[in-house]
């Protein structure tokens, strides 16, 4: 028990040992991931002077210099406090702003800090022995980690606040200063062309969708929050630095910036596309789209920026001064088309149409462009007590050498409309409905339109401007009460009541001239045809002329041939003629011989005849005997007997013949066919005597 009891009493020695060597010699042990801020309890120099809380020499308080990750020895609990803290880390593309809570003061002149020296911030003797000054600072942290004193600095970042052992009101200063921050997106670098951006209004910043805008259509406006302020009648700092960065790496230099003679306010210079890790502590950034002059137009620049210079129009031109590009005032040249990074806040463009445009006086009709959007059509009183609305176009033209006249006269293209052109249109147009009845307003629009295009182009002249035509549309009524009927309305039947009377009238000459057409149509048609039968028959007569000589020549030539054979023929039939004709006359004479011996057989010539003729007559099919013979006398009184004729004595001897039973050389006739009983008897011949 003694021996354990001594153990243990020999082991609290030891710690307390070796605890009071530990306090004694003040080991101190710092995290890799954490610095250590000392603060000295008490001091044998003292205390720190009037104005300081960082010591520098030892003295009592917030020490300097910081205690990095490791053992240390030498700072005692008795007379050290060791407050550890994180180390200082800054995202990728991000930036931390930095608050100095001791150094030498700011100048009147001054916002924030001068740049000083010292490692980024990691270096606080440095800071504190090359002038660094308390307060808000000028310089930026980029990505990366840093070992910072937190008693000294306060570092605000997107993710926190790095304050260390500051007091509760600090610590509220620096979270508004972040929501400040965080608000302006000023932990992020600017982009101009990115499809968001903010835009500073006062003290607020308000975060703008710039969707709409071309990524790269978009320039950055400075505001510098530091610097000397700008001479009085001055509202925008100028351009400051040689080049295109000006010196300064576009702001991003806050130090070589005002050494170089910048001054706070609105900037001239602008920032084009690109990234720019400015801080928003000494100047905000505003974005706002390039000056962009279409096709067709060009760009009146009115410069509020610049020194005066001189009147270049001359002393005939009394409407203001233009001046040479740089100066302040209306330009003498205009801008052509393009894109161009103005700053809107020192240079005002006005676009002026040089391409012809369309002004419309007619009630709820626009054009694109706008410029007409308050006229309306115009109100007429005719010479005949008609009170119409008058619509009508203006095409006008602006010379684009002497737009920059235009505008320092009417100070832009709508001004010029409503106040000069839209009078002087509408005076003209009353004046001309005055002088004219409502039927001409209707009628002879074509001849109102030149004479209103010469004259409104001639007045237009002395204003720089070209009136290339005017065109009158339909005049209207105003509000009818109801059951009003429209008088313009009715005017327009009675005028095509009218022109429907004389164009039918020109209708029915027209039918006249082509019946008269029709009928020398008609007549060509009929001699045309007929030439064409004329043609026809001629040709045909050629062919019948040609076939005739073709048919001549062929009979010619077959008359020859028939000729030649007749010939031959001839010969020969006279040669068979000589042997037949011999031969014939012996038969001839034979039969002469015999004829002759038949005649002398009868006794009488006559009475060979009849035989002859009673062979025919035995062969015909009329009946040998008629069945009434028919006798003509000569006598005219019944009594005495008629000369015979040749035909009764015919008869006569027929029937003598008849009777004495025919000649002696009577041809046997053919045995009659015996009657069947029943039948009649043979008809016997009548002889009718007619006297």
């Amino acid at each position: 028990m003694s021996v354990l009891f001594s153990v243990v009493y020999w082991v609290v020695i030891g710690g307390f040992a070796i605890m009071a060597v530990y306090w004694l010699i003040g080991v101190r042990y710092i995290p890799h991931r954490r610095v250590g801020i000392l603060e000295k309890l008490w001091s044998e120099k003292g205390s720190l002077g009037h104005g300081r809380i960082i010591a520098l020499a030892g003295e009592a308080g917030y020490q300097a210099r910081v205690l990095r990750g490791g053992l240390h020895i030498g700072y005692p609990f008795y007379m050290y406090s060791v407050h550890t803290v994180p180390l200082v880390t800054i995202a990728e593309g991000r930036i931390g702003y930095v608050y100095a809570r001791d150094g030498h003061p700011l100048t009147a002149s001054q916002t924030l800090g001068s740049i000083v020296e010292c490692n980024g911030f990691q270096d606080p003797v440095a800071f504190l022995t090359n002038n660094g000054q308390r307060g808000r600072q000028r310089a930026i942290l980029r990505e990366g980690v840093y070992a910072i004193n937190t008693a000294l600095f306060v570092v605000i970042t997107e993710q926190g606040i790095h304050a260390g052992p500051v007091s509760r009101q600090e610590r509220e200063q620096c979270a508004s200063w972040q929501q400040e921050l965080d608000t302006a997106r000023g932990f992020s670098p600017v982009l101009v062309g990115s499809a968001f951006y903010s835009q500073r209004s006062g003290d607020h910043a308000v975060q703008t969708d710039a969707a709409k805008l071309s990524p790269h259509d978009l320039i950055g406006i400075i505001t510098v929050a530091d610097g000397p302020t700008l001479d009085p009648g001055e509202f925008i700092a100028p351009q400051v630095g040689d080049g295109a960065s000006g010196g300064h790496n576009y702001f991003q230099d806050p130090d070589t910036f005002l050494a170089l003679g910048g001054r706070r306010g609105k900037q001239l210079q602008v920032l084009t596309d690109g990234t720019y890790f400015i801080n928003r502590w000494f100047a905000t950034v505003e974005l706002q789209p390039k000056t962009l002059i279409p096709i067709g137009y060009v760009g009146v620049v009115i410069s509020y920026y610049g020194s005066a210079g001189e009147d270049v129009t001359g002393p005939q031109f009394r409407y203001g001064v233009q001046v040479e590009a740089g100066r302040r005032g209306v330009w003498r040249d205009a801008l052509p088309p393009g894109k161009y990074a103005l700053n809107p806040y020192a240079i005002k463009v006005e676009l002026v149409p040089t391409v012809n445009f369309v002004l419309r006086w007619i009630t709820g009709q626009t054009e694109a462009h706008r410029y007409d959007e308050d006229l309306t059509s115009i109100p007429l009183i005719t010479a005949d007590g008609y009170e119409p609305l008058l619509p009508l176009s203006l095409v006008l033209h602006i010379d684009y050498e002497k737009a920059p006249r235009v505008v320092q006269r009417f100070g832009d293209v709508r001004r010029l409309i409503t106040q000069t052109l839209d009078p002087i249109l509408t005076a003209y147009f009353r004046d001309v409905a005055q002088a004219s009845n409502m039927l001409d307003l209707l009628t002879s629009r074509e001849e109102i339109q030149r004479r209103a295009t010469e004259e409104l182009g001639r007045r237009f002249q002395s204003f720089d401007i070209n009136c290339v035509a005017v065109l009158i549309g339909r005049p209207e009524t105003g509000p009818l009460k109801p059951g009003q009927e429209d008088p313009i309305d009715r005017l327009f039947d009675q005028l095509r009541q009218r022109r429907l009377a004389e164009e039918q009238k020109a209708t029915f000459g027209k039918q006249q001239e082509a019946a008269v057409q029709q009928k020398l149509l008609n007549h060509a048609q009929a001699e045309a045809e007929r030439q064409t039968q004329l043609t026809q028959t001629r040709v045909e007569i050629e062919i019948a002329g040609n076939r005739g000589a073709a048919q001549l020549a062929e009979a010619e030539r077959l008359a020859k041939r028939d000729i030649a054979l007749a010939e031959g023929r001839a010969r020969a039939t006279e040669l068979e003629g000589q042997g037949e004709g011999a031969k014939i006359a012996q038969i001839g004479q034979a039969e002469a011989n015999v004829s002759r011996q038949k005649v002398e057989a009868f006794t009488d010539p006559r009475l060979y005849a009849l035989s002859i003729v009673s062979q025919q007559l035995a062969h015909s099919e009329q009946p040998l005997v008629p069945e009434r013979v028919v006798l003509f006398s000569q006598g005219g009184d019944g009594k005495t007997p008629a000369e015979t004729g040749l035909f009764q004595s015919i008869m006569q001897v027929l029937t003598t013949w008849q009777s004495i039973g025919g000649f002696e050389e009577k041809p046997k006739a053919p045995a009659a066919p015996k009657t069947p009983a029943g039948t009649e008897p043979e008809q016997e011949t009548e002889i009718i005597r007619v006297n």
